[in-house]
């Protein structure tokens, strides 16, 4: 194998790969990331060099333009490798492997010789993949869907169900859904598709933080799953500024196993108040609520009184804060508490201006709607 290729390029594409590697592989060769040359069909285009990772959970492949001129493979160590091209000191590199074990890379004054790696062959294949379910959507709707969601998603290992963002394709319409169990984000965005169809996938928190950072590079992406596994293959956005990006980017991952919850049940079917709040205004008045609040009582006062929203907190320890907005409301006073973190995450996820705000007593949730298929519902505290 010998090619050369654009520092910026390669760095690039190892940046894309490199965080799928877990911190302690199951076995050595998980370390690498695969390396695989391969040269242009047509003589004008320029090679292409993938590059694939994998914790046997997840995987990833993504390709960069590359002048090759022998065809080969090899893994080497992925992070060690992205710190040695980042320092390279001039733009072009060379890569070079006479044994599939060893590589030789050049850069201007730099010649490291003999670069410890392990064969191709020993690097587990990405499965193979055969869709059950296929959707084609915007990378900009998906990955905005998203971040509405994801910060509801649970972090207690012990519930590893709800550690995961679930895809729901029905009633022509995808739904994602993330929940702890005193919160839930819901979202969701109309998408053709026939009865026979329908399904869904619970995907894994890991999985979904990696989606997030890879779907603004894309122009298109399509979805398919079947039972066990999900794929993701993002179509790179030519204007993008990963330029030396080469076709698409590959994801492929397990998906959880079992049965998510009915997360229907828990949203209120309807709401005796409702008010419009314009969300900026109270994303900061909670943060700054939140300042006065103890880390043992932790929260935030909604006091909901005739054309005004008070948001308080107070502790002990560091005192009391009251600040007003203006609203337009006309029925009874109503005092609820909630986690400052519960109310400021769909705040601070979501894009429109406007946001409703629907509540029933001082004992009820309270959710959080906009105009776009979202809603998220929080559960109060005792104040």
């Amino acid at each position: 194998m010998k090619f050369k290729v654009s520092k910026e390029d390669f760095s690039t594409g190892l940046r894309q790969v490199a965080n799928v590697v877990s911190s302690k592989p199951q076995m050595p060769v998980l370390n690498n990331v695969l390396i695989k040359a391969q040269k242009a069909a047509d003589a004008k285009e320029a090679g292409k060099v993938f590059l694939t990772t994998t914790n046997l959970d997840l995987g990833i492949c993504c390709s960069v333009k590359a002048d090759v001129e022998v065809e080969g493979s090899i893994t080497l160590p992925v992070k060690k490798l992205a710190s040695i091209i980042s320092s390279a000191p001039r733009e072009e590199i060379s890569v070079e492997t006479s044994d599939g074990q060893t590589a030789r890379i050049r850069s201007g004054s730099l010649d490291i010789q003999r670069f410890n790696g392990l064969k191709a062959e020993d690097f587990p294949p990405l499965p193979s993949f055969v869709d059950k379910f296929s959707f084609e959507l915007s990378p900009q709707d998906l990955v905005g869907m998203l971040k509405s969601v994801s910060y509801a998603q649970s972090t207690d290992e012990n519930r590893y169900i709800l550690n995961s963002v679930y895809f729901n394709f029905s009633e022509g319409k995808l739904s994602l859904v993330a929940t702890d169990g005193r919160r839930l984000a819901l979202i969701s965005k109309d998408l053709k598709m026939e009865k026979e169809d329908e399904g869904g996938i619970i995907l894994p928190a890991k999985t979904v933080s990696e989606l997030e950072k890879l779907l603004s590079q894309g122009s298109s992406v399509k979805i398919s799953f079947n039972d066990r596994q999900a794929a993701f293959d993002i179509a790179v956005n030519e204007d993008s500024q990963n330029k030396g990006l080469r076709g698409s980017i590959y994801l492929v991952s397990k998906i959880v196993e079992g049965a998510y919850p009915n997360y229907k049940q828990v949203i209120p079917k309807e709401a005796e108040h409702r008010i419009k709040i314009e969300r900026e205004l109270m994303l900061e008045a909670v943060q700054r609520a939140s300042l006065l609040a103890s880390d043992k009582q932790n929260s935030v006062k909604l006091r909901i009184m005739p054309n005004c929203l008070e948001v308080s907190g107070q502790s002990s320890e560091y005192g009391e804060s009251r600040e007003s907005i203006d609203i337009d409301y006309s029925g009874p006073e109503v005092k609820i508490g909630f986690n400052p973190e519960f109310l400021a995450s769909p705040l601070r996820n979501l894009t429109r201006d406007e946001i409703f705000f629907e509540f029933k007593d001082e004992m009820s949730p309270g959710v959080f709607k906009t105009l776009d298929n979202f809603l998220c519902v929080v559960m109060p505290l005792r104040v």
